[in-house]
Order: structure tokens, then sequence, then C-alpha cells
């Protein structure tokens, strides 16, 4: 294209199902990213009810997969609106949307050429709704050269928050993911288990809220040790990357197991996941990047006050060199946004015809152009 600039719209719909992110990104022609505006909004409960479904087997899967994905793309073109309306732009002013759809399953460790993810999204309708190209089914590129298709953001990483030193970053969405950005040496990172959906989960089917603001209930109760112990043990914390995880793996049923018969206090189990989520990550840091000397943070969990204190708190005890923990809100960004600009980056790979995965993130076979496009 070898425009001195771009711009680009990034959707992201993480496995939270808390909603959508759509950011403006001004993309240079070497891939600097500058985010220029942002909207995020809520699903509607019934999308929400359908996404939520669709996690698990149940009957006539393909039709309300298939509605699924309507409904999805009209609500990502409302926000891509929304977004253009808030910047006085116009579809052709746009280069191209990165449009993540929704994960509703991620088997990445079948056999090769068995191996499947699947996002539900129809961005066919979501170019005829916007008059805008769409880039959308970035994971099953990867995933056929032998991938996990995930995580798929630490090139990104790597693109935005380097420096020189020896930095981690840590998305914290529904499933918290590492990418390790060493001074010198190679990027890697990997999925290490779950970041709020467990918790989501947990707070949804004992109070019905979708989510615990602030961590305000994990803080009532205490970390039940022999709870942490036994769901650490699963074999997923233990495995060597490359690696990858979503709902297929930690859920409800997967927790409600993890308990068995015990009797304990609902609001123990709150503050017995918040602490497998900062456990399990700062293991897999400690493990894998020991020299780590800045973590940022980023994601949804980012947001919540109680689990970043713990992570402070827990790192300590776990580094034998202070670790620096900051959002990336220190970096400029928000935290809620950086996989939507993440996304926006990937289209902008996709036109410009660059490889967009790490295999040595992923486990690929090589370097692959990621995504197919929808032209308007």
């Amino acid at each position: 294209m070898n425009k001195p600039h771009s711009l680009y719209i990034g959707l992201m719909s993480g496995t939270s199902l808390d909603g959508i992110d759509a950011v403006l990104a001004r993309i240079d022609s070497d891939g600097a990213v500058s985010l220029l505006g942002a909207v995020s909004s809520p699903f509607t409960p019934e999308l929400r009810k359908a996404l939520l479904g669709l996690q698990s087997p149940g009957p006539n899967e393909l039709h309300r997969e298939k509605q699924a994905g309507n409904a999805l793309a009209i609500e990502y073109a409302q926000a891509v609106q929304d977004l253009l309306t808030q910047k006085n732009l116009n579809a052709t002013d746009i280069s191209a949307i990165g449009a993540h759809g929704q994960t509703i399953r991620h088997q990445a460790d079948l056999s090769d050429h068995l191996a499947y993810t699947h996002q539900t999204l129809n961005p066919a309708l979501l170019a005829e709704l916007t008059g805008i190209d769409v880039i959308a089914d970035f994971r099953s590129r990867d995933l056929a050269a032998g991938g996990h298709g995930a995580p798929l953001v630490p090139a990104f990483h790597a693109q935005q928050f380097s420096a020189d030193e020896n930095i981690a970053v840590l998305n914290l969405g529904g499933i918290a993911n590492l990418t390790l950005l060493p001074k010198n040496g190679e990027v890697k990172g990997f999925d290490c288990g779950p970041g709020n959906m467990l918790m989501d989960a947990w707070i949804a089917d004992q109070q019905g809220h979708t989510f615990d603001e602030n961590g305000t209930w994990a803080l009532q109760g205490a970390v039940n040790q022999s709870l942490l112990t036994r769901m650490l043990a699963d074999r997923f914390f233990s495995k060597a990357p490359p690696k990858s995880t979503g709902r297929d793996d930690f859920h409800l049923e997967w927790l409600q197991k993890q308990i068995g018969l015990d009797n304990i206090n609902a609001e123990d189990v709150q503050a017995t996941l918040l602490h497998l989520t900062v456990n399990s990550s700062l293991q897999a840091l400690e493990c894998h990047a020991p020299h780590t000397q800045t973590l940022i943070v980023c994601g949804g969990g980012a947001r919540n006050t109680a689990l970043m204190n713990v992570y402070k708190a827990s790192s300590q005890a776990i580094f034998k060199k202070p670790l620096e923990i900051v959002t990336s809100d220190a970096l400029g960004v928000d935290p809620q946004l950086v996989e939507g600009l993440a996304f926006a980056w990937l289209a902008w790979a996709h036109k410009e015809k660059r490889p967009a995965n790490l295999p040595a993130v992923t486990g690929a076979r090589g370097p692959r152009i990621l995504g197919a496009c929808y032209p308007a």
C-alpha cells in the first residue's frame, strides 16, 4: 500500500462474554499503532445468552450458531457506526476492520490436521452492513500449519511494548495469556490458565452477577488451600508451551468437580479462584521468564483492584528480585482496548501481506499470513 499511515478498526469480544470493544487505530507503514478512538458496548442479553449457550453441546447447534453469528455481525456493525460517528469519519476513510468474532470452540490439542478453533461471526454480513473490508478468521491458518492459533497478541505486544529491559505482558481476559519480551532473545508467549472466566462463572451461578466488580465478593472470603492445590494440579498448568486453552477446559462444571463434596463457603470459592488466576500466571512467569523486570497487565482483569493487589503481594513471595507490576495505562493504552488494537494491527498485517503469527509462540511450522478478507 505504501501509504505513510492508514486507519483501521479492531473489534474484539473476548472469552468473558461481556461485550464489544471497537477501536480506531492509525497504523504507520512500519506497523506502529496509535489509538485514535474507542467505543465499548455490552452484548444485548439475548445475544449473550445465545453465545453462552453455544459454549457447550446442545440441540440444533448449527442453526443457533449461524443465528448468533448474524446477530454478532449486526452488533459489531453498530459499534463501527458509533465509532465512525464519534470521530466524524466515513466508511471510505477506513482501510479495513479486523474482527475477532466470538470463540465457541477451541480444540487445538487434537492431532495435526484434526485440530480446530471456531469463532462465530458472519463477516460477509459485517462487510455488507459497514461498507468496509472485513478481515476475520485469524486463527485457523496458524492451526493449519500445526500451531495452536493462540495466543495471537504476542506479535502485537512485541510491536507495542518492547523496551530495553526484560518485560512480560499479562493479558487478563476470560483466559490469561503471557507474552515474554526479553531484552535479548526470542519473543515467546502462551495461555497460562483462566483469567476472569471462572470468577465470572461462579458469581453468575451464585449471585446472578456477570462479574465481581473490583473483587469485592472475593475479598469477603478466605482462600481454601485444599481447593487451590487441587485446581493447580490440573494437567494444563504443568504442560510445556506452546499451549492454549479456553472454555473447553475451564468452565463451571470443571470448578464444581474440583469442589466435589467439600462444604466450602461460596465467597471462599471466589477468593480461591482469584488466587488461582494469580498463582497460575505468576508461577508460569517464574518458570519461563524468571528474570522479568516489569509485568504489564492488560485486559479487563487489570481493572479488578483486589486482583491487582494480590498480584503485587504474591509477586514479592515468588520473585527474588522486585517485579514491577503496572497496567498498560502506564504506557498510554487503556487495558480494556489492547486486544482491540491487536486485531486492528492484525488486519493491517493481512492487508500488507505480512505474517503475523509467531511460531515460537503458537508452535506453527512457520510464519503465516493470518485471516480471510471479505471485501466491502
